[in-house]
């Protein structure tokens, strides 16, 4: 899977940015948000601000860990909430234009993705993700960008459910599953295993299902989840259901897939 670059992630960034709070601005602030019903149209607004302007600290402040950062104070009023929503994501972008990708910056993930690149490429995905959460709010969807969503398969999969923390260890069995992305012709796989290790607190974990990205391994896959970029990408995020992704393939590796993605990334 080829990334894509900086600039067309930032792009990205304002365009699905834009398109949330349109879309939010025609919501009432009470409408329940389908995708995540713990939250209405109002905390989805305030969500996405916040992550903008956590972000904006962390690019603004590279390479210091956030260990400063003061969370904003929410505003009462819907205007007062589109109007924080703004200058977060106006200061956000800003400081992403003036930043060099290869440049240092904290991040949660793995350390190979300790740099503003990391940014660029998770904040596209969060504002599309968020965005799509809107339009279902709203019950206004629009497509998906199909290169955009594409690099999301890979990214939800190898990021938000590949990361192997420094205490555990990946034990992988022979199965593998390939998602495959029907319109722009590109698939992710993933080898299948379990999961183990002592976390720092000295929780001891074993045999839990797990799997991790890796190249096509050469051999047919013992699963197959094939659709439209932006309907894997959906799907994989838990914004659509399996009537919009064809499912093949043994019944115990789908067992063991959805162990795995059936964990909430919100």
């Amino acid at each position: 899977m080829t990334l894509l670059d900086p600039a067309t992630y930032l792009a990205h960034i304002r365009a699905e940015s834009a398109r949330f709070l349109e879309v939010l601005r025609e919501c009432a602030p009470d409408a329940q948000v389908p995708s995540c019903p713990d939250w209405d149209a109002d905390d989805l607004l305030w969500h996405l601000t916040g992550v903008q302007h956590f972000w904006h600290h962390v690019v603004a402040h590279r390479p210091a860990a956030p260990d400063a950062y003061l969370e904003p104070e929410r505003p009462a009023t819907r205007d007062e909430l589109v109007a924080t929503f703004r200058q977060a994501h106006d200061a956000f972008v800003n400081a992403l234009e003036e930043a060099d990708p290869a440049d240092a910056a904290w991040s949660w993930s793995a350390p190979e993705h300790q740099d503003v690149a990391f940014t660029f490429r998770r904040q596209a995905h969060e504002a599309l993700i968020h965005r799509l959460d809107a339009e279902l709010t709203a019950q206004a969807v629009t497509p998906l960008p199909a290169a955009l969503a594409a690099d999301g398969v890979a990214e939800v999969l190898d990021v938000m459910y590949g990361g192997l923390p420094p205490w555990g260890r990946f034990e992988p069995r022979t199965e593998y599953a390939e998602f495959r992305a029907t319109d722009t012709g590109t698939s992710v796989w993933v080898q299948i295993g379990t999961f183990a290790g002592t976390s720092p607190d000295g929780t001891e974990r074993s045999d839990e299902p797990d799997q991790h990205v890796v190249p096509d391994p050469g051999v047919p896959a013992q699963l197959v989840v094939s659709g439209t970029a932006a309907d894997l990408d959906a799907w994989l995020w838990h914004r659509a259901g399996d009537d919009r992704v064809s499912i093949t393939g043994d019944a115990a590796v789908r067992a063991h897939v959805e162990a795995v993605l059936g964990q909430s990334i919100d």
